[in-house]
């Protein structure tokens, strides 16, 4: 069972995340796929992304599933919030009965160097790259070339966007880093203000695989 990291944020909270070695046959004793996906891998990610959810909370209604019109998935009686992600042979699920979540797991790729200009504002590189500070990973505080900390912060601005739930975000101005990354742990805090709707201050938990990027964000709406 390659259950690759499981984090109970609380009684009613739970995040996983499952390295998908298995085939379909294995997921379909558990859950359906409820829609038409024809790519082989990534029907398999949709199977494990919904097995999760059920492994995480049992008594999950995979089968009440909806897709709203911005494609965030949710279940009508909003008896748990949830959210998924996938990347590689990697997904993850946040599960809440409580709260607002959402969730995003990435590998770090030479894109996001890329297109670093789309989603990193002015204001946020002084929180990346400060000559007078130690340019450490271990530190929360590289170069704004290091291709981690820069996924680290479109994983959570990815989080943010799927917490939100709504669309039309813009993910340089709508959503920025407005203090230095923090390092609790073995785990990063992102700050942010978040500028949509109503102006509100959340923290984005990140942490760091060898080959994944995770982050997550459970708070009411």
């Amino acid at each position: 069972m390659p259950l690759f990291y499981q984090h109970i944020i609380n009684s009613t909270t739970k995040l996983g995340i499952w390295h998908i070695t298995e085939d379909k046959k294995f997921f379909l004793q558990k859950v359906f796929v409820q829609k038409n996906i024809t790519h082989p891998h990534k029907r398999l990610q949709h199977l494990a992304g919904r097995y999760l959810l059920k492994y995480l909370f049992p008594d999950f209604p995979h089968e009440e599933i909806f897709i709203a019109d911005t494609r965030k998935p949710y279940l009508p009686n909003e008896q748990y919030h949830f959210s998924i992600s996938h990347c590689g042979n990697y997904a993850a699920a946040l599960v809440s009965s409580t709260h607002r979540v959402g969730i995003d797991i990435e590998l770090p790729s030479e894109k996001v160097q890329r297109i670093a200009h789309k989603f990193v504002n002015e204001s946020e590189w002084q929180y990346l790259s400060m000559d007078d500070r130690p340019q450490s990973i271990e530190n929360c505080q590289p170069s704004t070339d290091d291709r981690q900390l820069l996924t680290v912060l479109w994983s959570a601005k990815e989080a943010l966007f799927k917490w939100y739930g709504l669309g039309e975000v813009d993910f340089s101005e709508d959503m920025q880093l407005h203090h230095f990354i923090q390092k609790q742990n073995d785990s990063l805090i992102l700050p942010f203000v978040f500028k949509k709707d109503l102006m509100t201050e959340l923290n984005i938990h990140s942490k760091i695989f060898d080959e994944i990027v995770l982050s997550w964000i459970a708070a009411e709406k």
